[in-house]
C-alpha cells in the first residue's frame, strides 16, 4: 500500500493506492493517522480509487484508523471504492461505519 497526502483545508486526503492486506501495512497506516492527528488533521478523506483489493486484514487496518480518529474528536469519509472491494466492505457489513461516498467532492462536503 502506498498513502500520498494532499491537503483540503482542515482536511487530510490520503489517497491509498494498492492492495491493502495487513503486515507492514498496519504500522504504515496507523503512523500516517497518528501523525495527521497530531498537525491538528482530525478528519481524513481515504480516496481508494487506487485500491483494487483489500483482505480482512486490511479491513481492520481501515477500523483502527477510523477508532484512532474517532478517540481524537475526528471522523474518516472513504470516496472512489471500487465495485469489487465494495462489495467486501458489504459483505462485512461496514459500510455501516464507514461514511462511503462516490466522489471526492461528496467526502469533502459530508465535514461541513
Amino acid at each position: 500500500m502506498k498513502i500520498k497526502q494532499k491537503p483540503q483545508g482542515e482536511i487530510m486526503v490520503l489517497e491509498l493506492s494498492g492492495k491493502i492486506m495487513g503486515g507492514p501495512d498496519f504500522d504504515k497506516f496507523k503512523g500516517e493517522i497518528a501523525d495527521n492527528i497530531e498537525k491538528g488533521f482530525k478528519h481524513v478523506v481515504l480516496d481508494m480509487s487506487g485500491v483494487p483489493w483489500i483482505n480482512s486484514t486490511g479491513l481492520g487496518i481501515l477500523i483502527t484508523g477510523y477508532h484512532s480518529l474517532k478517540a481524537a474528536e475526528g471522523s474518516m469519509s472513504i470516496c472512489n471504492v471500487k465495485e469489487r472491494v465494495l462489495s467486501i466492505f458489504y459483505i462485512s457489513q461496514l459500510e455501516n461505519i464507514f461514511k462511503v461516498f462516490e466522489s471526492m467532492e461528496d467526502a469533502l462536503a459530508s465535514f461541513e
